[in-house]
């Protein structure tokens, strides 16, 4: 076997020295410059037509070599999350059409491929079993974990056929996908609804194995809730593969308390299910065992917390940093350190910007474990289109979409440490053979190529590599490109070629870029705890309903539970002044609305939000009104005295002057400190009176309108949640994006005021 080995890489060192060594070599008739693009264009689309008979012959002769270059003994390990790495792994298990090929990818040539997951998600089923249990996020492992499945494995684990080997993998991944939407009475009923009931085609231990897991969820008190809201079947049989494992005496208060009671059960109930399914058992790892939240900022300084939500975010302006804030010290498994100092090849999974690998390197110790490993070959392979929220802005000119220089920029930016290290050359999908027509047709639904602007990427110490790595097949029947995990796995496989037997005089990398600032950890609650505090504060303030009936009341609780479950930067600290809310008859409703549209306000002498009618069970409505209200209850009783006089001169009026007495600050309730009032106040444009520290004024002119402080607290707190809530704010916050001119002094005044406003958001009220 070692002698079989030796000759074939003799034989593709061979074939290079010969077709290179000529005077005008065959390989100069291949596009591309670098001879890495030369070979992968070679590997993937073949001699091509035309040439003379003795060029094609040395053509076809190294692309023979490339194509035996032995790899099955090669240890190789992916970072990411999600579709992208599934994908390269295997294939888009959650595809209707994946069991249709589920056998091939990196998995197919590399069998020792293992993937190394980031843990941030918080979306659909995922983020609903947040709220119950103390995991990590699990939906990204279920679905590299499908994806890694094996069929050598498959077949060495049970005998089966090829054949009964893609049956069994169907109904896994019909079983692992299945949602259910009405709650299931019994374990027997969620058997038969997911298609595991009276079925044969799963090998015994496999089928008795999940049934075991889906009888768990029923058995075990801690797991209940799990199977009363829908949820996708794949993650609650991950769930209860982790806690059969954990004794009954450990309830989940304690479990989210004390993590590493979790710890080794979490990776023992993960690594024994990939073995069962025929997956390596090291398949799939997560990166940290502690719960991980995502935090972005953008250029504006706004900041939010939660991977969903920022998912979804509209906020204008590009993304300037990214944090992970972890519930606990960040742990990381030894067999995730092993596999990284064993790799031989390291892949960075394409993927979501800030959320796929970016959370992954700010987990202590991963970063320096890959820069270590000076042996491996470091592969990028860069995302395909702009994504909305994410990479549809440039740091450097929003103006224009996103550059794969911007991408490795935002990547050096915000991994402890810079990139230097973590991978030398990025791997791009080339869209050269793909006609117009398509592209137009994926600018017409918003998706936009990211532009390979390649001249900075070499100027940024990285190599780009553009390669034809989507499938011609799927482009030609459905009009769509998409990484393709075969052609992907043979790109893999000729750039470890070339890595192996090229000189490295010819793979010279430019300067790599300066280290960036050392990043802080930051702490977050775990999702369970957090969840529960919020549903037991919510089951003691009131919720008055004039004439509704109590399931009416109930459903107001559901969606206020749910409001502050996504809106993952409100501290609960900010609840402590709302006793209860109050719904108030349109008809009932005095406050003036000539200067605003607000439906809702805190009303600090009983401590109720009191809110329009109108404004209930529409849940956009409700959202604005509550946040906005939320936010003013904040300052408390900060008032003593509120009144707006006319300013006259001369028995001319000449406009109003608002006077605010404050409150002594022994009998104020109030979330801010005396000086941050103070300060949130001046940047309100109120005026300090220096005889007395509680007496603030503010002019204004003529028949002007005027934002109360206590409304601009309110509105600001709901803009900088979601900017979309309050389109005031919105207007005034976007002198920010103008190009301001040092001509115009109070125009500089302003936009300074703006910035600041957010930065005392940020910091003061949100502590970011």
């Amino acid at each position: 076997m070692q002698n079989h080995r030796e000759e074939q890489e003799a034989g593709l060192a061979e074939s290079l020295k010969q077709i290179g060594g000529k005077q005008l070599s065959p390989l100069d008739l291949l596009p591309h410059e670098d001879l890495r693009e030369k070979l992968v264009e070679l590997a993937l689309s073949g001699v091509p037509p035309g040439l003379p008979a003795e060029t094609a012959y040395g053509l076809q002769q190294l692309r023979d070599a490339l194509a035996s270059e032995p790899v099955e003994d090669l240890n190789v390990v992916v970072f990411g999350g999600g579709t992208g790495l599934s994908t390269i792994i295997g294939g888009d298990s959650r595809s209707s059409s994946w069991p249709r090929n589920p056998f091939y990818g990196l998995k197919s040539l590399f069998p020792h491929t293992r993937s190394i997951v980031c843990v941030t998600d918080d979306g659909g089923s995922t983020g609903e079993l947040l709220t119950d249990l103390p995991l990590i996020a699990l939906g990204d492992i279920r679905h590299v974990l499908l994806s890694s499945i094996q069929l050598s494995l498959l077949q060495q684990l049970y005998g089966l056929t090829e054949t009964q080997a893609a049956q069994t993998v169907e109904l896994l991944a019909t079983v692992f996908n299945y949602r259910f939407s009405t709650c299931p009475e019994n374990s027997q009923q969620l058997l038969q609804d997911c298609g595991l009931g009276g079925r044969n085609i799963l090998p015994k231990a496999i089928q008795e194995g999940l049934e075991k897991n889906i009888h768990h969820l029923f058995d075990d008190a801690r797991l209940h809730n799990t199977h009363a809201i829908p949820h996708c079947l794949g993650n609650l049989i991950l769930a209860a593969s982790v806690y059969k494992r954990i004794p009954d005496r450990y309830e989940n208060i304690r479990l989210a308390l004390e993590p590493l009671l979790v710890r080794k059960h979490l990776y023992r109930g993960i690594t024994s299910l990939c073995a069962l399914l025929g997956a390596d058992e090291l398949a799939v790892l997560p990166c940290t065992s502690v719960s991980a939240q995502l935090s972005l900022r953008y250029t504006n300084g706004t900041q939010i917390n939660g991977e969903y939500k920022s998912g979804n975010a509209k906020r204008g302006y590009p993304i300037d940093r990214a944090f992970v804030n972890f519930c606990g010290e960040p742990d990381v498994s030894s067999a995730v350190f092993d596999l990284i100092e064993n790799a031989d090849i390291m892949i960075m999974a394409p993927g979501s910007l800030y959320s796929s690998l970016i959370p992954i390197f700010q987990v202590p110790g991963i970063p320096e474990a890959v820069k270590k490993n000076d042996k491996a070959l470091k592969i990028l392979v860069s995302n395909l289109w702009v994504q909305t929220g994410e990479t549809d802005l440039s740091m450097v000119d929003p103006e224009r979409k996103f550059h794969l220089s911007d991408l490795l920029k935002a990547y050096e930016r915000n991994i402890p440490g810079g990139t230097s290290g973590l991978f030398d050359q990025v791997l791009c999908l080339s869209l050269k053979n793909v006609p117009a027509t398509v592209l137009q047709n994926y600018a017409v639904e918003g998706k936009i190529p990211i532009y390979l602007d390649r001249e900075k990427v070499r100027s940024q110490g990285i190599v780009p590599l553009e390669c034809g790595m989507y499938s011609p097949s799927v482009l030609l029947e459905h009009g769509v490109i998409r990484h393709d995990p075969q052609q992907f796995s043979l790109v893999v496989r000729t750039l470890w070629a070339a890595f192996r037997h090229v000189p490295e005089k010819n793979l010279t990398i430019t300067e790599s870029a300066p280290e960036k600032e050392r990043h802080l950890l930051t702490s977050s609650e775990i999702p369970s705890i957090r969840y529960s505090k919020i549903r037991d504060y919510l089951a003691t303030i009131s919720i008055e309903l004039q004439g509704k009936t109590e399931k009416d009341v109930e459903s107001i609780r559901k969606l206020l539970q749910k409001i502050l479950w996504n809106h993952k930067d409100i501290p609960l600290a900010h609840l402590q002044f709302v006793k209860g809310i109050q719904c108030i008859e349109t008809e009932e409703w005095k406050r003036n609305q000539k200067w605003d549209r607000v439906y809702s306000f805190f009303d600090p002498y009983d401590g109720l939000i009191k809110i329009r009618q109108d404004q209930f069970f529409q849940e956009a409505a409700l959202e604005v009104a509550f946040l906005v209200a939320l936010g003013q209850s904040l300052l408390g009783n900060y008032a003593q005295t509120k009144e707006m006089l006319p300013v006259k001169e001369g028995g001319t009026h000449m406009g109003k002057a608002y006077h605010l007495y404050l409150k002594p600050f022994a009998e104020r309730g109030c979330y801010l400190s005396d000086e941050d009032l103070s300060d949130y106040l001046a940047l309100a444009r109120m005026v300090q009176d220096p005889a007395d520290q509680n007496h603030f004024t503010r002019l204004i002119n003529g028949t002007e309108g005027f934002t109360p402080p206590g409304l601009l607290f309110g509105l600001t707190y709901a803009w900088y949640l979601d900017n979309r809530f309050a389109s005031h704010i919105e207007y005034k916050m976007a002198l920010i994006k103008v190009d301001h001119s040092d001509l115009i002094p109070e125009q500089v005044k302003m936009r300074s005021r703006r910035e600041n406003l957010i930065v005392f958001f940020r910091e003061v009220v949100f502590s970011h």
